[in-house]
């Protein structure tokens, strides 16, 4: 592991030697967010802290998952250390462009809207969007047509792209926003709500975790949606130093190895509540 945090040190120094002639947009000056980083050793870092398995709760209160262990890797070749902020989803990039995190990771869709907003280094996963429900007939569905159905009541996360979805693509349902996933499962299992509309990875995950309950979700997700890590928008030098990171993890195969830990083992799951 010494050598791997070696090895990794040692290219983002590179990395950081390259920054130095990464053009500046606007021709204005970087902000001092990189040096202030480097002086603390700490790495401020948003999420939600809800959203298995990328990011979630242990019985002893640790965040864990595979964003965790990414921004780990990160923090530790760069002799930092990540101080994990949980919050609300929906308030994740306004904390971000407040200064109160230094950059988000929370299973977050680089989408066009709100890569107006801030910058996205990425994507480390490709998802989409999934169907938790107790009932056959909506999982058997070939289109999002036939899930918009007067009287349909369809869960989703306040602030993601799911709501946008259902918005969008189930006018006629029933939109019901939840402040965090545990909510809108216990709705499904309750029969509160017909569905939730989630990424595609958490459906999955959750069919698992509540198996008594009878959980099932799509087969293929309905969308393909890039998950990235949402920055700064006004510092192109620490942008420029996440993505040689990230290019770092794929081209050494240790964002595969990590994918593997989260997606095709499930020894983790013993470790939650």
């Amino acid at each position: 592991m010494r050598s791997l945090r070696a090895f990794l040190l040692g290219l983002l120094v590179l990395a950081l030697g390259a920054c130095a002639s990464f053009p500046l947009a606007g021709g204005g000056s970087s902000t001092d967010r990189l040096p202030r980083i480097l002086e603390s050793r700490e790495l401020r870092v948003g999420l939600s802290g809800d959203q298995p398995p990328l990011n979630m709760k242990n019985k002893r209160g640790e965040i864990i998952g595979l964003e965790v262990d990414l921004i780990e890797t990160l923090a530790q070749s760069m002799g930092l250390e990540a101080r994990f902020v949980p919050m609300p989803f929906a308030d994740l990039l306004a904390a971000l462009e407040k200064g109160q995190v230094d950059m988000v990771i929370s299973g977050m869709t680089i989408t066009p809207e709100r890569n107006a907003r801030v910058a996205f280094a990425g994507p480390y996963i490709v998802s989409g969007k999934s169907i938790l429900t107790r009932s056959q007939k909506i999982t058997n569905v070939e289109s999002t047509a036939a899930l918009d159905l007067p009287g349909r009541s369809y869960a989703a996360l306040a602030g993601s792209t799911s709501e946008r979805f259902v918005k969008d693509s189930l006018p006629r349902s029933q939109l019901v926003a939840t402040p965090d996933y545990d909510t809108a499962v216990q709705m499904v299992i309750d029969g509160q709500v017909d569905a939730l509309v989630a990424d595609f990875p958490f459906c999955e995950f959750a069919v698992l975790r509540h198996a008594e309950s009878e959980l099932a979700s799509l087969v293929t997700p309905f969308t393909i949606e890039p998950l990235g890590i949402a920055l700064p928008a006004d510092d192109p030098l620490f942008v420029n130093l996440v993505e040689n990171y990230l290019s770092t993890l794929e081209n050494t195969g240790i964002l595969t190895q990590l994918k593997a830990k989260w997606f095709s083992k499930g020894a983790w799951m013993a470790e939650l509540p």
